[in-house]
């Protein structure tokens, strides 16, 4: 004896309104294109380039070469 009914599932049929195949279809290709023509998207021409470790060596060797050389050791 359930107070109350389990609820049923029920069908969802969405059309688009807006959608063109044929235009959806030209997009995947020029981007087909794109990609192996080997153009950036924006968001890789903002992509943030780490520093390889040979550059924080060689930078730290010159603060401890000025340090020795301004303090007299050198």
């Amino acid at each position: 004896m359930s107070f109350m009914k389990k609820p049923q599932h029920r069908i969802f049929e969405y059309t688009p309104q807006h959608y063109d195949p044929e235009k959806d279809e030209k997009y995947q290709e020029k981007e087909r294109r794109k990609k192996r023509l080997g153009f950036r998207t924006a968001r890789a021409r903002h992509k943030v380039k780490t520093k390889s470790a040979i550059y924080y060596i060689i930078l730290f060797a010159v603060v401890i070469y000025l340090y020795l050389l301004l303090s007299g050791n050198i």
